[in-house]
């Protein structure tokens, strides 16, 4: 077990050595991994002494794409790097194979790390795991250690799990998670506040992939009985966006919008910030953004059609082409296509500083895949949102951005499963002249600020369990 000091100076001062000390641990993916590390901050700008646990293999990624990780700068931080029981050559490709590898090692990893701080002087008093990681419940109250439960995902996702059994028994789904024919064509409401649930909106749904969609099914099927035991539940989202959901889930904590603020936000690519002086030269609410986030995956025709929507749209835009974005190897663009936009009307980077982007006055809408952490960035920085969800609870998203919160429209496939040139071009453009979205954009923009203000819901709550923690 490797351990990465973030810091040398105060958490070896003796008046520390009885400070409230938070372990974090993560599942090993960047949607988890990043609302982890801005809660890590969060903590420890409020006097909390914070372990971060990550995989050997994500720590490396890490380092790479963000080495001020390891600087002076993250004070009272500790970032812990475990194997994760795999080959050092290994890929890491086999969402099922990582998976197991983790709910194997973790735990022993977890004991060992604990016991260290213990023998330090450096005794943990809460642990802060990944909803996913049930074990972490009755590995704290064996160690009498508080423990809370992060819920990295949409507060919909969070209603469905905690509704699983209940779905089971009224014969909507059955033990697989499959939609049973009550379901197909009917609607689920699962909060008042929340869109009706179709069986497309079902947050394991993982198109191509059963294997990882009974992956994510039997994960949320085994939380639901911890996240009600467990003292906290801590939510990456703010208390008026679906305040009748939280009202049904009594633990229930939500802080967010989890900002990075100007600290790392703990992406596995480097961040190219040209863009943001590129940015500077483009016109007032003028530019699309594109990001799919770190995982979504498209066929080259179907990039082919993206680019040429963008084209036949006329507007700048800055689309983030990470490596890997296409089904293949390395996505190409259409012949001549480079040519025919120039630099001062098109940006493509590998990675972008996504809220530095959206924050900007450019920017006039994010074509996104409807990735939570991707939704609260955009919903936090008032940018209307072109939905293009790929699986897992982007689809649920995807309904609360259009049907629930109406701060975006939906992209259609054709019947060849192709969004093509002119959906996107269409759908930009009535997205932009949208007035209605802008202005309820703006509205949530403002109330997730308010959150964040000293006395709003989320400043409230991360108050509340500070002073909790360190009872």
């Amino acid at each position: 077990m490797e351990h990465r000091q973030l810091t040398s100076s105060n958490l070896e001062r003796p008046d520390q050595e009885k400070a409230t000390h938070v372990v974090l641990v993560s599942y090993p993916i960047q949607g988890h991994v990043a609302p982890f590390v801005k809660l890590s901050y969060q903590l420890a700008s409020r006097g909390i002494k914070v372990t971060l646990v990550v995989t050997e293999f994500l720590h490396a990624r890490l380092m790479a794409s963000q080495p001020e990780l390891d600087g002076e700068q993250c004070d009272q931080v500790r970032l812990v790097a475990v194997p994760d029981g795999l080959p050092e050559e290994d890929p890491r490709s086999d969402e099922r194979k990582v998976g197991e590898s983790i709910f194997k090692v973790m735990p022993g990893h977890l004991k060992n790390l604990l016991n260290k701080a213990n023998l330090e002087g450096n005794q943990v008093t809460c642990i802060i795991a990944d909803a996913i990681f049930g074990w972490a419940l009755e590995f704290a109250e064996k160690r009498e250690i508080k423990l809370a439960m992060f819920w990295p995902s949409t507060p919909g996702g969070l209603a469905l799990a905690l509704s699983i059994p209940k779905l089971i028994e009224a014969g909507i789904i059955d033990s697989n998670g499959t939609p049973t024919p009550t379901m197909k064509g009917n609607k689920v409401q699962l909060s008042p506040d929340l869109p009706p649930l179709t069986d497309g909106d079902l947050v394991w749904s993982y198109p191509g992939n059963q294997i990882a969609q009974k992956m994510i099914f039997q994960s949320l099927f085994s939380i639901q009985q911890n996240l009600e035991k467990c003292c906290w539940i801590l939510c990456n989202w703010f208390h008026e966006l679906n305040p009748l959901v939280g009202d049904t889930i009594p633990n229930i904590l939500p802080l967010g919008p989890l900002l990075a603020n100007g600290k790392p936000a703990g992406t596995f690519w480097p961040e190219d910030s040209t863009c943001l002086s590129w940015l500077d030269r483009q016109p007032p609410r003028s530019v699309i953004y594109v990001a799919f986030g770190s995982i979504a995956k498209h066929s080259q025709h179907q990039i082919d059609e993206l680019a040429l929507g963008l084209e036949l749209l006329g507007r700048p835009f800055l689309w983030v082409n990470r490596s890997a974005l296409t089904s293949g190897s390395s996505s190409k663009f259409p012949d001549g296509y480079e040519k025919r936009i120039p630099a001062s009307h098109g940006k493509m980077v590998p990675w972008a500083p996504q809220e530095k982007v959206l924050a900007h006055p450019s920017v006039a809408c994010f074509l996104s895949h409807c990735g939570w952490n991707s939704t609260m960035d955009g919903i936090s920085t008032g940018v209307p949102i072109l939905c293009w969800p790929n699986f897992a609870d982007q689809f649920y998203n995807r309904s609360c951005i259009c049907d629930g919160y109406k701060v975006g429209l939906c992209l259609n496939p054709d019947e060849y499963g192709i969004v093509t040139r002119h959906e996107i071009r269409r759908k930009l453009e009535n997205l932009i002249a949208d007035e209605g979205i802008r202005g309820n954009s703006m509205r949530l923009k403002e109330m997730a600020e308010e959150s964040l203000r000293k006395g709003g819901s989320s400043a409230k709550n991360l108050e509340s369990f500070i002073e909790q923690i360190k009872q």
